[in-house]
């Protein structure tokens, strides 16, 4: 690159409207959820190994809730903030992908 410098430049469209086609990709995407707080999802790909809590125990930010093993490392999934566990949507030894819901908070 030169030693000139950069400069930048305003660059404004008013009042135009441009036409462009979608790709099949881009039409048949997965679309956008704005996620629920409440739900805990698993980051990485796992097994279950132990539950720590059980439904309708009150937790506090930061408590371990389950103990999830992935690539021979035991992972704590901790409590993000402090409340009651609703329902848990896993069981020991289960398997689970990235992103599936395992506990809800309330």
């Amino acid at each position: 690159m030169d030693d000139k410098k950069l400069e930048l430049v305003d660059f404004a469209v008013t009042a135009r409207k441009y036409k462009t086609l979608l790709t099949i990709k881009f039409a048949n995407r997965k679309k956008y959820e704005m996620p629920n707080p409440n739900e805990i999802r698993s980051y990485i790909p796992g097994t279950i190994i132990k539950l720590k809590v059980k439904e309708g125990a009150k937790v506090k930010a930061g408590d371990t809730l389950l103990i999830l093993e992935a690539m021979k490392m035991m992972n704590k999934v901790q409590a993000p903030f402090n409340g009651k566990v609703k329902k848990i949507y896993v069981t020991e030894g289960e398997k689970v992908p990235k992103g599936q819901v395992i506990i809800e908070l309330e």
